[in-house]
């Protein structure tokens, strides 16, 4: 008997459906409340692009004597590098004021939405750089780069 298939679903393009919040306070970020989300900063419509937000795990070889085969076993996990570049406001009210040089709190990522229920991320965060992007055929924007500072709470139910 052949193995039961997954249901079938639509997938979906994710710009303009997908969420972005900065959220300071999160007493625990494996299970943050409805008030914690409502509290944070929602830059979805500034953000121009969303880069790394994810982790890895390297491997780690095992060999012993009794095979010419090396099995491997999974090593220390790492967050890619990541970051977030956003739009800037031209009188400076924009992200730049609750991300600045060395914030540290929470980046929320709602890939299906902000819908009770559906799957979400969260990344603590440390920002360690915010290099500007200046150009003559582009908005002025900043690319606020994150140091991951704990394994990320991943597919987290959005409350």
């Amino acid at each position: 008997m052949p193995p039961s298939q997954i249901s079938n679903y639509a997938g979906f393009y994710q710009p303009g459906i997908t969420k972005v919040y900065v959220v300071t306070t999160i007493s625990n970020y494996l299970s943050p409340t409805r008030g914690e989300l409502d509290g944070g900063l929602d830059v979805t419509r500034q953000t121009r692009e969303i880069k790394g937000f994810s982790y890895k795990a390297d491997t780690v070889d095992r060999p012993d004597y009794s095979a010419t085969f090396t099995p491997v076993v999974g090593g220390r996990q790492k967050a890619d590098d990541s970051s977030l570049v956003i739009y800037c406001a031209q009188n400076g009210t924009d992200a730049r004021q609750t991300l600045t040089f060395g914030y540290v709190g929470h980046i929320v990522l709602l890939d299906g939405g902000d819908t009770t229920g559906y799957k979400m991320d969260i990344y603590p965060v440390q920002v360690i750089a915010k290099p500007k992007q200046r150009g003559d055929s582009d908005p002025l924007n900043i690319m606020f780069q994150f140091a991951i500072t704990k394994v990320p709470a991943e597919d987290v139910a959005v409350p």
